[in-house]
C-alpha cells in the first residue's frame, strides 16, 4: 500500500532519505548496527554478553508455557489489557451497542489509538479503582482500563447517542482536568504526565483534522477512520500499518530530534550511526507508533482485512523489554554506579539501551522458536513479545527490585515508555 505523501520534507536532502527513517526497516537496521557496536566491544555504556541471551529465552518459553500451554499465543497487543478473568470487557460493550463491520472497526480503532497514546509510564503510584469489575490496577493495565472507561463514558464523542467513538473536536478540547478526574488522578494518587497526556490527545484531534483524506468519512473526523483507509484494500502488510500512522500523526509526538524542522517522532541520536549526511547519528525506535500497529492489526483481521508479514514491525524499545536483558546480564552497564543515577529517554545512555533491546528482541524470538520448534509463521515476532519478553521482564524485576520497577532510573515525561 502507498502512504499517503508527507506534507513536508527537509530542505537539502531527498524527501526519500527522510521518509525511509519512518520505516520498520530503519528502526530494524539501524538498531542493528548499535548491537553490532556492542558485541564488538566498541559501545560507551554497555557490555553485551550474547552468552546470556539462552537466560533470557528461557525465562521467555517458561512464560509461554505457563500462560499458553497450547503455544496458542496471541499478539501483544493492547487488547489484552482489555481481558480479565477471560472476559474481554471490550467485546462485550461493542456487542451490547451492536456494532458490526465498519462502524465497529472505527470504534476499535478510536480506542485502541487512543489508550495507546495514553499509555506510558503511570509511576509508581497512581491506580485506577473500577467501580463495574472492583479491580484496582497500577500501570499499563491500569491504565488502558481507565482509557476503556473514559471512552465509554463518551467524554471523546460529539454525538449524544454514540458514546464509543473519539472525535476530533472532542479531543481537541480536553483538559488536563478532565482526564485527571476520568483517571482518578488526585494528591494521594498522582500520574507521571497528566498534562503531556492531556496534550497527545488533544493533538491527535489536530492531526485527525489535517488529513481529511484518512480521517473523514461521512464529515466525521476520527483518528479510528484509519482503519476504514486501511482496510480498503483486502492484504496489507503489517509494515503498512506503521508507515500510515507515522505519516498522518508524527506530528504529535515531542520531537527533540527534527532535520530543517521536520520532526522525526521517537528517534535518538548514537555515534555509533555514521553517515554522510544529516541523518548521521539518528536512531529510530516509534515505540508507541509500532505498539499502535500491532493493536490495530485485530481489528483490520476481524474487518476483513489480511495482515501479512508481522514480523516486519520490530521488537518494542521499552522497559521491560530491555530490562529483561539487562537483568538476565544480556546487557551491563560499563559504570555501574550509573544505574543509581536518573537518565533522561534522550540520553545517548538510554537511546544505546532501546537500541541494543530491539535488536536483541529478534535473535531472543530466534532462540525462543528454536527451544520450542516453532517458525515465525507460527509464533510471530508479535506472539513472542506477548507471551513472552514483556511479561519476563516484569516477573523478573519483581524478583530483583521491590515494586518491580526497571533496572534503570528514567526521567519519563510519559510520551516515550
Amino acid at each position: 500500500m502507498t502512504a499517503p505523501a508527507s506534507q513536508t520534507a527537509a530542505a537539502g536532502l531527498p524527501a526519500a532519505a527522510v521518509h525511509d527513517l519512518m520505516t520498520p526497516e530503519a528502526v530494524r537496521n539501524r538498531c542493528g548496527e548499535i548491537l553490532s557496536a556492542g558485541l564488538d566491544g566498541e559501545l560507551n555504556w554497555f557490555n553485551v554478553e550474547p552468552a546470556r541471551l539462552r537466560d533470557a529465552a528461557d525465562r521467555v518459553v517458561a512464560e509461554i508455557r505457563n500462560n499458553y500451554p497450547a503455544l496458542d499465543v496471541p499478539f501483544h497487543s493492547r487488547w489484552r489489557h482489555f481481558e480479565f478473568d477471560g472476559v474481554d470487557l471490550w467485546a462485550k460493550r461493542a456487542a451490547k451497542a451492536g456494532l458490526g463491520g465498519a462502524e465497529l472497526a472505527a470504534a476499535a480503532g478510536d480506542l485502541a489509538i487512543v489508550s495507546v497514546l495514553l499509555d506510558a509510564g503511570a509511576g509508581p503510584d497512581w491506580v485506577y479503582r473500577d467501580t463495574e469489575t472492583g479491580l484496582c490496577l497500577g500501570r499499563s493495565e491500569g491504565l488502558a482500563l481507565a482509557s476503556l472507561r473514559l471512552f465509554e463514558a463518551g467524554l471523546l464523542s460529539n454525538t449524544p447517542d454514540d458514546s464509543l467513538r473519539a472525535d476530533a473536536d472532542a479531543l481537541m478540547a480536553l483538559t488536563p482536568e478532565q482526564l485527571g478526574e476520568a483517571f482518578q488522578v488526585g494528591p494521594e494518587n498522582p500520574l507521571v504526565g497528566l498534562e503531556q497526556r492531556a496534550g497527545l490527545l488533544r493533538k491527535l484531534g489536530q492531526a485527525a483534522v489535517a488529513r481529511p483524506d484518512i480521517f473523514d468519512v461521512d464529515g466525521a473526523s476520527r483518528p479510528g477512520n484509519l482503519l476504514l483507509w486501511l482496510g480498503q484494500r483486502q492484504s496489507i502488510q503489517a509494515r503498512d500499518i506503521l508507515i500510515a500512522l507515522l505519516d498522518t500523526l508524527t506530528a504529535i509526538w515531542p520531537s527533540p530530534v527534527r532535520i530543517d524542522g521536520v520532526p522525526l517522532g521517537d528517534v535518538g541520536h548514537h555515534p555509533a550511526i555514521s553517515r554522510s549526511d544529516a541523518l548521521s547519528g539518528i536512531v529510530p525506535f516509534h515505540k508507541l507508533s509500532q505498539w499502535m500497529s500491532y493493536s490495530l492489526i485485530e481489528p483490520l483481521q476481524q474487518s476483513g482485512t489480511t495482515v501479512t508479514d508481522l514480523d516486519g514491525l520490530t521488537g518494542l524499545a521499552e522497559y521491560r523489554n530491555g530490562g529483561l536483558f539487562i537483568d538476565t546480564g544480556v546487557l551491563s552497564l560499563k559504570d555501574p554506579a550509573l544505574a543509581g543515577q536518573a537518565h533522561a529517554p534522550s540520553s545517548e545512555l538510554i537511546v544505546e539501551w532501546r537500541a541494543l533491546t530491539v535488536a536483541l528482541l529478534d535473535r531472543v524470538a530466534e532462540d525462543v522458536r528454536t527451544i520450542l520448534n516453532m517458525n515465525a509463521e507460527t509464533l510471530p515476532l508479535a506472539s513472542v513479545l506477548q507471551g513472552g519478553t514483556w511479561t519476563a521482564g516484569r516477573r523478573i524485576a519483581a524478583e530483583l527490585r521491590e515494586g518491580g520497577g526497571p533496572p534503570l532510573i528514567i526521567q519519563s515525561d510519559a510520551t516515550v515508555f
